[in-house]
């Protein structure tokens, strides 16, 4: 059973696996997670052990993980159970873990700007060489199904971002820009993906995350949703980078989760799915937004010049349509109020 539990956690879990989905595809298989330790593969994880113990599904867990040390800061709790087993290595390196594999979940991945100047050829690499390992994995398993974690990035830059960005829709990248490691290598893994299914008949599927918050963020993240969050936890100003102008569309995990399992178990493979909300809100307005959902706390918004420590992304506004994961059923239920509320307490 589950050795420690945080409410906020528990809840978004009881959610998640009250949604209307063939959770028994997954009874009695095991399921290999890239980056288990990740943000959004963290919460794919906990379910699936938390289906094993509200459902007795006898799912084995095997989390592929690269720091043993931030791994078990993150997870610590579920390690030692015996559905849970921890392989630690580079996700580009031939895989070690077991051979019997009915579920890949590719995750592994520096998804925050900060990286992408420091390590630009290991966010590269994760998303290319780490996505051909896992894609051999699926392959010589004859696994059921294959999700890559993508990104709404790979669309470049979209001439009309007022319009909701369909999946077809594409913009040009600069391939000589560094921060570029980032959505060229996510293109590339979902490429690959294309062509193992077309070659292979690895049944692939692929997911677009647009702007994803939730409970275990790192607070060092970079992002700026996460760096409010830090902010608002720590009870300081919130201090902006910019002049706030930029509009993001936000979704909260829990709903973005139930969305992974959608496609994973009823997506169509070969293709590639939206998932975030429709509704935007700017960096200024969710900043104050944070501040007054916790008024006793007094912080205000300061707005100092822009900081040059991380590479800033150059799409300043854009919102996914969401219609064709929504022919599958699925829909972002939580208001951004409630998401950050909860986000906040849950660190708390």
């Amino acid at each position: 059973m589950r050795a420690a539990k945080n409410p906020i956690i528990e809840q978004d879990l009881a959610r998640i696996i009250a949604s209307d989905l063939p959770w028994s595809q997954l009874s009695g298989k095991t399921v290999l997670i890239s980056g288990a330790n990740g943000f959004v593969a963290a919460y794919m994880m906990e379910t699936l052990l938390y289906l094993n113990d509200i459902a007795k599904a006898q799912i084995q867990v095997v989390a592929l993980i690269r720091n043993y040390e931030k791994a078990k800061r993150r997870l610590g709790h579920l390690f030692g159970r015996p559905d849970l087993t921890v392989v630690v290595q580079d996700v580009c390196d031939a895989y070690r873990g077991p051979k019997t594999v009915d579920f890949v979940v590719h995750a592994a991945s520096q998804a925050s700007g900060k990286y992408y100047a420091k390590d630009p050829v290991g966010t590269f690499q994760s998303n290319v060489l780490g996505t051909q390992r896992m894609l051999e994995v699926a392959r010589d398993a004859r696994s059921q199904a294959f999700l890559f974690f993508s990104s709404g990035e790979v669309y470049g830059q979209i001439g009309n971002p007022a319009v909701g960005i369909k999946e077809t829709a594409y913009g040009p990248l600069d391939p000589l820009c560094v921060r570029s490691c980032y959505a060229e290598g996510k293109r590339g893994g979902e490429t690959l993906c294309a062509c193992w299914h077309a070659q292979f008949d690895v049944p692939a599927k692929v997911v677009r995350l647009s702007h994803t918050y939730g409970p275990g963020m790192e607070p060092d993240d970079g992002r700026v949703f996460a760096d409010f969050v830090a902010d608002a936890v720590a009870r300081r100003d919130i201090r902006l980078k910019s002049d706030g102008s930029a509009r993001r569309p936000f979704c909260y995990l829990a709903d973005a989760t139930i969305a992974f399992f959608t496609v994973l178990l009823l997506g169509k493979s070969g293709e590639a799915y939206n998932v975030g909300t429709e509704s935007e809100i700017s960096v200024l307005d969710l900043a104050e937004m944070l501040c007054r959902l916790f008024p006793e706390r007094n912080c205000k918004v300061i707005c100092p010049k822009a900081s040059p420590q991380s590479l800033a992304n150059p799409v300043s506004a854009g919102h996914f349509d969401i219609s064709k994961i929504r022919s599958l059923g699925w829909e972002p239920t939580t208001a951004i109020e409630e998401g950050f509320k909860r986000t906040v307490e849950s660190y708390e």
